[in-house]
């Protein structure tokens, strides 16, 4: 059908501002007249313009009778560029063609406004992919916080290290590669103070060709970080958020402030350490959408204890490491299997010489 074929467009276009447009959703528009593409526009990185202005915009007055494929509902509400029904309504475009419905009561009414100024709507076009797309924006509005990747590089036997520690590396340099790759759409990266101060790690994307960098996350309860180490370092050329509770020194907070980095005070939970969800819900508040988590076993345990992980990102490198190995997620205290997080698998398919399954979570 021509509407999936130009919605598939629609989405590809879209796709390409994951990771850049947050706090609003990586939108993609195609505007059609007579079987032609007159039009076509992506969410701006940052947020704004939105991908309807885009498209419209480069149409002219090509847009009147045209009709407008998009992969989330039109906002209705007045924004900082006005609402896109209204653009959309203004052009003169017959009919709107949309993938996924907009569940923010703020902005939605998009479709019942178009259709209420005589224009044509069809909706749930690859509805599917579209809300996983749209996966981050969509899990900010229903769970208050963020979507969350946690990526897991292991051994066939599920260790993600030696018994002396030594983990690099596990996987090849093409799996490496895709985790580049995943970070560029993502946000943010994430990882715990313990991959901090074992690993030292840029946390940025490389070897891709970009230019964008994901925001850095650190959880660190009393902020006893390196400052000498590649995120003090380069604080101020690529963001640091560093998620700390109430007991972290004055001094310490100082350090980083000066240093460049955002600090988030986080309330702290039974066992002392950062309340999970609640840190989710903060970086929610910061207009995160979507987070990716490379922390190591302890973190990874204690993410999916707390039950904020969406989408799991497992590879898979051929070699074995034993028992004595370091486990990829630690102890999560589960004595029965209906106690355990559930998911379902995606996709598996061979990165290099690896393997990479994607899983995701399953609401019950």
């Amino acid at each position: 059908m021509e509407d999936t074929r130009w919605m598939r467009l629609a989405l590809s276009l879209g796709a390409r501002g994951l990771g850049r447009t947050w706090p609003n959703p990586a939108v993609g528009c195609v505007l059609v007249r007579e079987g032609r593409v007159v039009g076509r526009g992506s969410t701006a990185p940052g947020g704004r313009p939105h991908a309807e202005v885009v498209a419209l915009r480069q149409a002219g007055g090509l847009a009147h009778g045209a009709t407008a494929y998009v992969t989330l509902e039109p906002c209705s509400h007045q924004g900082q560029s006005g609402p896109c029904t209204e653009a959309l309504i203004a052009a003169g475009v017959a009919r709107v063609v949309i993938a996924a419905h907009d569940p923010n009561p703020v902005a939605g009414g998009g479709a019942a406004r178009l259709r209420a100024a005589g224009i044509e709507v069809v909706e749930g076009v690859l509805r599917a992919a579209a809300e996983a797309d749209h996966q981050g924006f969509l899990t900010t509005l229903r769970a208050g916080r963020p979507m969350l990747t946690l990526k897991l590089a292991t051994s066939v036997d599920g260790r993600i290290a030696t018994a002396s520690g030594e983990s690099q590396w596990i996987t090849g340099p093409q799996a490496r590669r895709r985790v580049h790759a995943m970070r560029m759409r993502h946000d943010a990266v994430m990882v715990g103070a313990g991959t901090a101060r074992a690993d030292d790690p840029g946390l940025t994307v490389r070897g891709m060709g970009v230019a964008h960098q994901p925001v850095r996350v650190v959880l660190s309860r009393r902020l006893d970080l390196p400052l000498g180490g590649q995120l003090g370092r380069t604080a101020r050329e690529v963001p640091v958020w560093l998620l700390h509770g109430p007991d972290a020194p004055k001094a310490a907070r100082a350090a980083w402030i000066e240093r460049g980095a955002r600090l988030i005070e986080v309330a702290t939970g039974p066992g002392g350490q950062i309340d999970l969800a609640a840190a989710m819900a903060r970086l929610g508040d910061a207009g995160l959408t979507r987070v990716f988590c490379e922390g190591g076993g302890t973190l990874a345990a204690a993410l999916l204890s707390a039950d904020v992980v969406d989408d799991l990102a497992v590879f898979n490198g051929g070699l074995a490491l034993g028992a004595e190995g370091v486990p990829a997620v630690g102890a999560m205290g589960i004595a029965r299997l209906s106690e355990a997080p559930k998911f379902a698998l995606r996709s598996v398919e061979r990165v290099g010489e690896d393997g990479l399954a994607l899983w995701r979570r399953i609401d019950e």
